[in-house]
């Protein structure tokens, strides 16, 4: 299998590649260690990396050719691309995006050792230095690719990173790319366009649950509870500015929230 990683700034990508190699055999190819390295050479911060490569793509060709040519070079290996594009440009593979709230990507990346040049003195700073790299990324993506790199349908999982455990979300990836690459097989191996959103009811329903609802709900609460598996039931809900909208299905999220579920899949009108 390849499968490609992406995400949100700060949201656990190498972590959980890390995980992949170590408990289910995969080779890493990351792409933003390679861009970290020409950056520190050139004495620059990644974020005046980033913009250099704005309006020099020649950085952006070679990290794109090599990781194309990884893909076809390897075919019969299992393979983690943790990079921001692979999933354009990797032919075949499971297509993964790692969602996660600004607040607590800021609070990893302060804690994380990504030497000098992405070292903020602030939580605060962290966050803003986040936000515009992440900005300044998707206006260079747009412009070099026409992608839209935060539309969702680009990918065949979308999965919250923000409450659940790096193992958690790893195994959930490797169980959801095992039925992806299953129906490539009854597909004749071509690709698949199926994506599926599974955020923490934790994101999508803020506010205290109430001891009516506790006591509204306790039949679904002790249903839920005994769950292995996300359930097969969707929600709705809107994403405007990074927060989550809840529009349908407040008791389901409600009962997933106290039994402690960590994932709803999701269906999601994006502002």
């Amino acid at each position: 299998m390849h499968i490609t990683i992406t995400g949100n700034l700060g949201s656990g990508k190498s972590t959980i590649c890390k995980i992949l190699e170590d408990k289910f055999g995969f080779e890493i190819y990351s792409t933003g260690k390679v861009q970290r390295e020409l950056a520190r050479q050139m004495n620059m911060t990644t974020l005046e990396m980033n913009q250099l490569m704005c309006s020099d793509h020649k950085y952006d060709n070679m990290i794109d050719d090599a990781t194309a040519a990884i893909s076809r070079e390897n075919p019969d290996k299992n393979i983690i691309f943790d990079s921001r594009l692979a999933w354009h440009f990797v032919g075949k593979s499971f297509k993964v995006f790692l969602a996660v709230d600004l607040n607590i990507a800021a609070e990893r990346v302060m804690h994380d050792n990504r030497g000098k040049e992405e070292q903020y003195a602030t939580l605060e700073e962290a966050k803003e230095k986040l936000f515009e790299r992440a900005q300044t990324e998707n206006l260079r993506y747009k412009d070099i690719y026409n992608l839209e790199y935060f539309n969702y349908s680009n990918y065949n999982l979308v999965i919250e990173s923000t409450y659940s455990s790096p193992e958690l979300i790893a195994s959930v990836i490797m169980k959801e790319a095992k039925n992806y690459y299953a129906l490539m097989a009854d597909n004749n191996g071509q690709c698949v366009n199926t994506t599926r959103i599974l955020l923490s009811p934790k994101s999508l329903y803020k506010d205290k649950v109430t001891k009516e609802d506790l006591t509204s709900l306790k039949d679904k609460i002790a249903e839920f509870s005994k769950l292995k598996e996300v359930p097969d039931i969707k929600v709705n809900a809107r994403k405007e500015k990074g927060e989550y909208t809840l529009l349908s299905n407040e008791d389901t999220v409600k009962a997933a929230l106290e039994a402690g579920l960590p994932f709803l899949i999701t269906e999601l009108e994006c502002n």
